[in-house]
């Protein structure tokens, strides 16, 4: 069991008064401190302008490379600034100096804005995609990893927690090989950095892309890179500007140091300030503490659902997170997400080309997900169990 004070942080939460909220994979209800953040960084903007306020509170924001290097246990030179996962991904995805025949090495249940990429490389570069599969629990078998690793094996680039289910993939095993074969190897941990524990070095991965908006409960538009040290002088960032590199000659540049190299001048700083105070808010409650409360509810929520006649729970994996994935026999998920909404629960609707080789291997075309965080609790669990169980054919 965690070690949270639940209405207290219920309390931090507004909108906990207006909503039972089970999209937090789509994007958490922000706590107020992090609305405060936000607002105060722009009622300065709107009274002083935009570049004096950075002048006056830019400070702040310095904060954020720190915290996301201690929720992730790495140097905060390793870490980028970013205005979403996918944006972080394909920052180091297309930093990487891919040729013909190169091999890329993904999960079966990889996430559609990643594999669009690789397809876009498979025709422009004559990049192969290799699709990994997966053991009986459903994840990505290791073992099967190991045996399609050749010379022609550039990058394994894995979803550690997929966008249709609860699955937990196998982090810091696809790392022991990534080091093993001398592989590059790409995180993309999206929905599972806020919610489980996430240490770069144990998982031995050279990149990992996260977004803001999902379990870490920041504002939308926010993101981040962790890039290792020793690999980043070998990178080439597919855009720059004077705040990723120097312009020392009519024919020279020289990129910053560190990871910055991926960071662009604008952005929104308000919204940065937010991150920054998110992810303060997690390092002070414990991604221990956040990652029990999660796992009890989920728990709790897909026992009780697979007690209620025709609910089906599709969630792979050992032991499945906080994102609880179900049908039910002769409902659409679209109209259970529809009904829910009319009852004030917030739900959302995983589809088939979010995860397609997942689905089709699966003969799934959409499932209801229902994602929890720490500040839910069992009695919005049960309330969204009694409309459930009121669906009829």
């Amino acid at each position: 069991m965690s070690n949270l004070n639940i209405q207290k942080l219920r309390n931090e939460t507004p909108g906990t008064k207006h909503v039972i909220h089970f999209n937090n994979a789509g994007a958490s209800l922000m706590p107020q401190p992090v609305m405060d953040a936000v607002t105060e960084y722009y009622t300065h903007e709107l009274k002083y302008g935009g570049y004096e306020t950075m002048d006056k509170l830019g400070h702040r924001l310095e904060a954020l490379h720190q915290n996301i290097a201690h929720l992730i246990n790495c140097n905060k030179n390793e870490v980028a600034f970013a205005t979403s996962a996918t944006i972080a991904w394909n920052l180091a995805f297309h930093s990487i100096d891919f040729s013909e025949g190169d091999e890329v090495l993904v999960s079966v249940a990889e996430y559609v804005s990643n594999y669009l990429n690789l397809l876009q490389f498979e025709k422009q570069k004559g990049i192969k995609i290799k699709v990994v599969p997966n053991n009986e629990y459903g994840e990505v078998d290791v073992d099967a990893l190991r045996k399609m690793i050749n010379r022609n094996s550039k990058l394994i680039a894995i979803t550690h927690v997929p966008t249709n289910g609860g699955l937990v993939n196998p982090a810091v095993e696809i790392g022991k090989v990534a080091k093993e074969k001398h592989v590059l190897y790409l995180l993309d941990a999206c929905q599972s950095v806020g919610q489980l524990k996430i240490d770069v070095k144990e998982i031995g991965c050279d990149f990992l892309a996260a977004t803001g908006r999902k379990y870490m409960r920041a504002p939308r538009g926010t993101g981040f890179l962790f890039v290792r040290k020793e690999i980043i002088d070998k990178l080439e960032p597919p855009l720059l500007d004077f705040h990723s590199a120097d312009w020392i000659s009519e024919t020279e540049y020289v990129l910053r140091e560190g990871a910055l190299r991926f960071e662009r001048f604008e952005e929104s700083f308000a919204a940065k300030a937010g991150l920054a105070t998110a992810t303060k808010y997690i390092l002070d409650l414990g991604i221990e503490n956040i990652e029990a409360r999660v796992y009890e509810l989920a728990t709790y929520m897909r026992i009780k659902l697979s007690e209620l006649d025709g609910v089906e729970v599709h969630d792979l994996g050992h032991n499945p997170c906080g994102i609880v994935t179900f049908t039910k026999q002769g409902i659409e998920p679209d109209v259970m997400r529809n009904s829910l909404y009319m009852a004030n629960i917030n739900t959302t609707v995983a589809f088939k080309q979010g995860a397609l080789i997942d689905m089709k291997k699966r003969n799934l075309q959409s499932l209801l997900r229902a994602s929890i965080h720490y500040y839910n609790t069992h009695e919005e669990i049960d309330a969204l169990l009694y409309e459930v169980s009121k669906f009829k054919k």
